[in-house]
């Protein structure tokens, strides 16, 4: 079998779907995609295809090596997204024609369903509550919210008690009935993560997401040591190389690696495996399409201390397209009580619409997040 085409296409809301065709008539799909920039991922995309073109895409290791150490640059969000949606095509050619599902290749199941959560309250969080009340009603009992607006690297005691009275809010409305994160987004600067770790213990947070960014990790133990709240991070971060430094050097409970950002499937399995050795817990982010999110699923299902799967199902990013908008086997995605279960079909898992995802191609919207200011002018973390 010998890879003959890829092809991708952007669609909405944010998303861009890869095929990959062989000689032999298998199609494999996956999702590279960095949010805002997909047109930079696509073209990084055209620029591997020459390297695969003509060879065989059950050699994934080898072809992945090729693309990472091909060339003398390396690594980042644009070449290792790209690479990600690529490895999981691979891996959906290579399930397809040995027909079996990919956590069959990568060992087998460890369990049998996999426990998700949803985003609630937007970029802004507001209407939590009514949200959470609305999900519950659709089995959900674990959820996602960002926890403050814009924030200062100083900021003010309002700024702080507004972050923690929503907080207490939930707390008081569902008690211990609900789990819930909290994402700080890399809003918050190492001096005010330590005041709103401290303000938010109380309430007990399933985990701070993001604490600060992925460049100040080296905060990361610091913080941990003054906070009982498990800490996650990891969906900017890209190789093991990056979480491995990470890793080391301690502090993160929950690791949370992108399996359309950070190499794929194979890369992530790796990390996943490199996490276990350090007690640390897998719960991969994945606030993107059905592609993605099948990629997850098959690596939940082999990654021992997989314990959360984010999904996006209703989250505020989709305008124009949901989740399953461009699957043709939805019933297999179907969530039960906030749990998916194996994926049984071969490969990823999801049946694509092809003729849909090409028609919304058309239309397909250049997204880009908000661009926000502190009340001086200076621009604010998103």
């Amino acid at each position: 079998m010998k890879i003959t085409k890829l092809t991708t296409y952007r669609v909405p809301p944010r998303w861009m779907l890869l095929k990959i065709e062989t000689d032999e008539g298998i199609v494999g799909w996956g999702e590279p995609v960095i949010e805002g920039r997909a047109r930079t991922v696509e073209t990084a995309v055209q620029e591997f295809a020459p390297y695969l073109i003509g060879q065989d895409p059950a050699r994934i290791n080898d072809l992945w090596q090729v693309m990472y150490r091909g060339s003398f640059y390396r690594g980042g969000a644009i070449l290792m997204s790209a690479m990600a949606g690529i490895d999981q095509a691979l891996w959906d050619i290579k399930g397809k024609a040995l027909g079996v599902p990919v956590y069959q290749l990568l060992g087998g199941l460890v369990r049998d369903r996999m426990k998700t959560y949803s985003w609630v309250g937007g970029d802004r969080p507001a209407d939590v509550i009514a949200d959470i009340r609305r999900l519950r009603e659709a089995g959900f009992d674990t959820f996602k919210m960002n926890g403050t607006e814009e924030f200062g690297i100083i900021d003010s005691a309002a700024a702080v008690d507004a972050a923690v009275g929503r907080i207490a809010e939930i707390r008081g409305a569902f008690g211990n009935q609900i789990e819930f994160g909290i994402d700080f987004h890399g809003r918050v600067a190492a001096p005010m993560a330590k005041v709103l770790l401290r303000a938010l213990e109380p309430y007990r947070p399933l985990f701070v997401e993001e604490p600060v960014l992925a460049e100040q990790a080296e905060y990361y133990p610091r913080l941990a040591e003054n906070t009982s709240i498990p800490l996650a991070a990891g969906e900017r971060m890209y190789s093991r190389f990056e979480f491995k430094r990470v890793f080391q050097e301690g502090g993160i409970a929950i690791v949370q690696p992108d399996l359309s950002h950070a190499g794929g499937i194979s890369e992530c399995h790796k990390i996943a495996a490199m996490a276990e050795a350090y007690d640390i817990a897998l719960a991969p982010h994945c606030p993107l399409g059905p592609i993605a999110l099948a990629a997850c699923l098959q690596l939940d299902f082999v990654a021992h201390n997989a314990v959360l799967q984010e999904q996006s199902m209703g989250i505020h990013y989709n305008k124009d397209a949901e989740l399953l908008d461009y699957v043709i086997n939805r019933e297999d995605l179907r969530i039960t009580d906030g749990y998916i279960a194996a994926l049984s079909k071969p490969g990823l898992g999801v049946e694509i619409d092809e003729e849909r995802v090409k028609e919304a191609s058309l239309r397909a919207p250049d997204w880009r997040n908000p661009l926000w200011r502190h009340p001086d002018g200076s621009v604010a973390e998103w």
